[in-house]
C-alpha cells in the first residue's frame, strides 16, 4: 500500500516536471510525455482504489 502511494506520487511528480519542461522550452514532446504519464498514473490509481473499495463492500 505504501509502495503504491509513493509510486503514484513520484509519477505525478514526473508528469509535473514534464509540463514544467514544456512551459520552459515549448517543445511539444514534453507535453505529450506528461499527458501519457498522467493518464496512466490516474488510471492505475483509480483501478487500485476501486479494488480497495470492492474489498470493503464484499
Amino acid at each position: 500500500m505504501l509502495l503504491f502511494r509513493w509510486a503514484v506520487l513520484l509519477l505525478l511528480l514526473v508528469a509535473g516536471v514534464c509540463f514544467a519542461f514544456y512551459a520552459g522550452t515549448g517543445q511539444t514532446r514534453y507535453r505529450r510525455i506528461g499527458w501519457i504519464v498522467l493518464k496512466w498514473t490516474l488510471l492505475a490509481a483509480f483501478g487500485f482504489f476501486a479494488v480497495l473499495i470492492a474489498e470493503r463492500v464484499v
